[in-house]
């Protein structure tokens, strides 16, 4: 995966930040698949719909391998801090991964990273992702995450779609730290406003 950013129909330049686009995952102009999964947000339970959230607005659907590891833990941060300037800009977000619900209720609630705001969605049998053509592989033999559990489940790569109201892909942002899918995917909402 060598790709930063790329966008639907002249909305934007692309920005081919790390060279090439040599990826499989969806790309704008797609239509997005319309999935339904059980979610947490605060801890608390609740099945998210893209077809519903997308009605309000643009949403940010972004992929991660697992919670409770460290770019994982990076990104889902920099996602709920800066969660105000995607509302600002009319954008919903949401992480998805193969992590268990349990894992999640934990992780969306936990004050170091999700902190309450920031909604996670499980994948756990790789469904999701794959519909986005993502990739997922196992988890390495023994793998631990940052609290010393064993990771149980497949890893989808990190890769982030900014689903449009018309349910088609406005942006895919892809190949870069966690810190800088987070950056990549507000300019692309805040673009997206701009243009409305």
């Amino acid at each position: 995966m060598r790709f930063a950013a790329t966008f639907s129909h002249g909305l934007f330049a692309s920005l081919l930040l790390a060279g090439g686009l040599a990826h499989a995952a969806l790309q704008p102009g797609d239509a997005a698949p319309d999935f339904e999964a059980e979610a947490a947000l605060a801890g608390k339970g609740y099945t998210f719909q893209l077809k519903a959230a997308r009605q309000a607005g643009p949403v940010v659907v972004y992929f991660y391998p697992s919670a409770y590891t460290n770019g994982c833990n990076i990104q889902a941060h920099s996602f709920a801090t800066q969660l105000d300037a995607f509302k600002a800009a009319g954008a919903s977000v949401v992480g998805v991964s193969l992590d268990s619900i349990g894992r999640l209720r934990e992780f969306s609630a936990d004050p170091d990273y999700c902190a309450g705001k920031l909604s996670v969605a499980s994948d756990a049998d790789g469904r999701i992702a794959k519909a986005f053509a993502l990739n997922v592989r196992e988890a390495p033999t023994g793998r631990k995450d940052s609290r010393g559990q064993d990771i149980d489940h497949g890893l989808a790569e990190r890769t982030t779609f900014i689903v449009g109201k018309d349910g088609r892909i406005a942006a895919t942002v892809g190949g870069l730290s966690p810190i800088e899918n987070v950056e990549q995917a507000l300019l692309a909402v805040q673009q997206l406003a701009a243009k409305r």
